[in-house]
């Protein structure tokens, strides 16, 4: 199901293959979110073109609409999307954190704006929508909670987890399938709670194990250390898949650390605001330096926005809100991530991705080095008078 080709000796990078249903997945890999069924703005034709192997959906999300009877009836998330690659379905837990000021919270599950989500519920509703990979329902906190909290959402956590592995199997031999149940490792940023997570979700059997409860109001530092703490317990025979994460720096990073797997809003939703990523930083297309700028976003992007339009042009279309602005900056940004990791996966698989790693990290995490970004200088409070 998963085989590493290579490894990186000065890091915990690898390069590997995740053999699905519906095919394979080259990993590193960064899945996008169509948490309905769809990428925000984007055709999902074009999504195949920029490289994706798999997106990720929203278990909650489905079941409020379409449903999951009319879904099944469709033909479940395949058919219905007609994306003939595999998905990823997110289990809910998200949005037990995102919604808990209206979330009725227990052991058994957690109610959700008339949804009862359970680790059997959650299982069903996965097996019933198709997709190809399932997360088990999992409880995240902030990030930043105290340690009591964050020991009380993990144990949940881990009771749910092994809840969900007896009801994913049952599932399996009903619906005839064979499926891949990832677990998801808890402990916000505190060291004690990660190390404990890791080694009870490492104890037991999963096709993959995630590494959930970050990107929810730590800072970088944070993240980073948190998944120095994971990364060297996680089973080296499994895929690692650190959810809702990031930009490219972010993941250049997790890969660094030892993570395999990612997803996030930010490629589209950040082209909503202007923002284009690129090998020379981020690129704020709103900004008034660009309205006269005839070069595309990057010089030798071959995706359709770099061969057709300028800065200037999408600059205009993000000033006046034109949604086509959004669309083609968010395709030039899947794009990049294909590209991106495309040259991950070779430096690993040439023996060069530490090089690769000290090269870019502080690139990736620029903002526009061609035109930076001045702030201005700040007044130096006047000094009284000593004649006063």
């Amino acid at each position: 199901m998963f085989h590493v080709t290579h490894e990186n000796l000065n890091t915990l990078a690898r390069r590997g293959v995740l053999t699905l249903e519906r095919g394979t997945v080259q990993t590193p890999v960064f899945m996008p979110v169509a948490t309905r069924g769809s990428v925000r703005a984007q055709d999902l034709r074009e999504v195949e073109r920029a490289g994706a192997e798999i997106l990720l959906t929203n278990t909650y999300h489905l079941m409020k609409t379409p449903g999951l009877d009319l879904l099944e009836k469709l033909g479940g998330i395949h058919k219905f999307t007609n994306w003939q690659k595999s998905f990823l379905s997110d289990s809910g837990g998200y949005q037990v954190f995102s919604l808990r000021a209206r979330a009725k919270l227990e052991e058994r599950g957690v109610l959700i704006e008339g949804l009862k989500l359970t680790p059997e519920s959650i299982s069903l509703a996965q097996h019933r929508i198709g997709s190809d990979i399932h997360m088990v329902l999992d409880q995240c906190v902030p990030s930043t909670s105290d340690k009591k909290l964050v020991q009380e959402a993990m144990h949940r956590t881990h009771r749910w987890a092994l809840r969900a592995r007896i009801a994913h199997r049952e599932n399996s031999e009903v619906f005839q399938t064979r499926k891949k149940l990832f677990a998801i490792i808890q402990g916000a940023c505190d060291r004690d709670s990660r190390t404990l997570s890791a080694e009870f979700i490492a104890e037991h059997e999963w096709d993959g194990i995630a590494v959930g409860g970050l990107a929810v109001g730590e800072g970088r530092a944070e993240r980073e250390a948190a998944l120095d703490v994971v990364g060297r317990l996680l089973p080296k025979q499994k895929p690692h898949y650190l959810m809702g994460v990031g930009t490219p720096i972010d993941l250049l990073e997790a890969i660094h650390r030892g993570i395999d797997m990612f997803d996030c809003i930010l490629p589209t939703a950040f082209a909503q605001q202007g923002m284009a990523f690129s090998f020379r930083g981020r690129i704020q297309l709103r900004r008034g330096v660009y309205a006269d700028k005839q070069r595309p976003i990057e010089a030798d992007c071959i995706c359709p926005t770099c061969l057709s339009y300028s800065r200037a042009y999408l600059h205009h279309l993000i000033k006046n809100k034109e949604v086509t602005g959004w669309q083609l900056i968010g395709t030039h940004n899947l794009h990049f991530y294909k590209r991106f990791l495309n040259e991950v996966r070779a430096s690993l698989e040439k023996g060069d991705f530490y090089t690769y790693y000290l090269d870019h990290r502080n690139i990736l995490g620029g903002d526009d080095l061609d035109y930076p970004i001045t702030k201005p200088k700040q007044k130096k409070p006047s000094l009284p008078s000593l004649a006063s």
